[in-house]
């Protein structure tokens, strides 16, 4: 087990590091709240064990309750103890609503210190395993490859904000040159909202196949959630079928898709209703359009549009649609990694919510891969931790791609 000591005060340190290290952990240590962020930045920790109080102000705790906003950032789990000469109840329950799990007043009392240690580090490592079993199950929900459609070419991103997310992204195959496109968001952040989408896909997948319009098959999905959601709790989805170049679809709520032509007219694909699991009897809308080469079709979710820079602005499905227009001759791949790029220049890499994002590009029919699928080929990404391409199939170059934390 890995612990990181953080204290200003060399002696404290040289004290909490033999005791734990007795007790068998391995412990790195820092002097400061910019050395504990750089040890977390570098490295995974089983437990912080932190002053509150440091050069710059010895007695407010102020500067240990910005830390642990800044570690939060970092890290939403990691079990974290703070300790200070200074303890008192205000700040202990400041510091408890901010991160920490637990709270130690110097000078502290070993066998008390220690308890509390093994008692977080236990909690922390249940909950570690329990979130390492959503991240497999949630990316196992991705759809690993992506059927065919002539005259297609898809591209798509997904990044949760964490390790798990509520965002919905899935491309179904509903026959020869049929295609389900699903696009969606949960409530929330995190596990609750993962738990969400993960059982809006298992009612897609199993009602999709028979459905016979995308309005009837959203009114059955919004009667299951509001049956079986939260109060409170809500999802948008934007589910279409794509048959050929027509696209007939429904949208419960969520931001319209824009469609940009090859003239360089635009449209946003509105019609279908409120959004899922708060008016089970609200009736849907199906729209339908029809698609041309040289057309490009983009999803997206809020964590898109609503990205903000360090002044707080955000990104503006304005300025979205307006990239998509200045680059509507790329491809799926390149005009996805154009708005990727913009969005994480604009707010410096640092996402505020799950963001996903998938390109469709219409082009002239090519030809059928055997088998209607195309496989997919897997390399890790320098910034993200999976990015997930397409190669081509059969002698037949197809383009295409799914970004796995694909914001790079």
């Amino acid at each position: 087990m890995r612990a990181l000591i953080a204290d200003d005060q060399p002696d404290v340190i040289e004290a909490l590091r033999l005791l734990l290290k007795q007790e068998g952990y391995q412990i790195e240590t820092a002097s400061s709240p910019a050395a504990v962020l750089d040890n977390l930045s570098a490295g995974e920790f089983d437990l912080l064990l932190m002053d509150m109080n440091y050069a710059r102000d010895t007695t407010s705790g102020q500067e240990g309750l910005n830390l642990l906003r800044s570690v939060r950032q970092l890290d939403s789990e990691l079990p974290v103890v703070v300790m200070t000469a200074w303890g008192n109840i205000p700040l202990a329950v400041e510091a408890m609503r901010v991160g920490a799990q637990d709270f130690v007043e110097k000078p502290w009392d070993n066998s008390h210190l220690l308890s509390a240690v093994r008692r977080q580090i236990d909690s922390g490592t249940a909950q570690r395993d329990e979130l390492r079993e959503a991240v497999a199950a949630q990316h196992a929900l991705l759809p690993k490859r992506i059927p065919q459609i002539p005259g297609c070419d898809i591209s798509t991103a997904w990044t949760p904000l964490g390790k798990v997310g509520g965002d919905y992204l899935d491309l179904l195959r509903l026959g020869e040159h049929s295609l389900g496109i699903c696009v969606g968001d949960a409530s929330g952040k995190g596990v609750p909202a993962a738990l969400m989408m993960s059982n809006l896909q298992a009612a897609v997948r199993a009602l999709a196949p028979d459905a016979h319009s995308t309005d009837t098959l959203t009114g059955r999905l919004n009667r299951i959630l509001c049956a079986n959601t939260a109060p409170n709790k809500f999802i948008t989805l934007f589910f279409g079928i794509l048959e050929g170049r027509r696209l007939t679809y429904t949208n419960a709520g969520h931001n319209p898709p824009m469609l940009v032509r090859a003239s360089g007219e635009q449209l946003r694909l509105e019609q279908g209703g409120a959004l899922l699991g708060v008016f089970p009897d609200w009736v849907y809308q199906q729209g339908e359009i029809s698609l041309a080469p040289g057309d490009r079709l983009v999803l997206f979710s809020d964590g898109i549009s609503e990205a903000e820079n360090a002044a707080g602005d955000p990104f503006g499905e304005d300025r979205l649609l307006s990239i998509i227009t200045a680059n509507r001759t790329l491809d799926a791949t390149a005009l996805r990694k154009k708005i990727v790029s913009a969005v994480s220049d604009f707010s410096a890499g640092s996402l505020q919510d799950d963001a996903t994002i998938l390109v469709i590009a219409i082009t002239e029919p090519r030809a059928s891969a055997s088998g209607g699928y195309l496989t997919l080929s897997c390399s890790r990404s320098f910034s993200f931790s999976q990015t997930v391409s397409i190669s081509s199939v059969s002698g037949t170059s197809v383009n295409g791609s799914l970004a796995v934390h694909g914001f790079t």
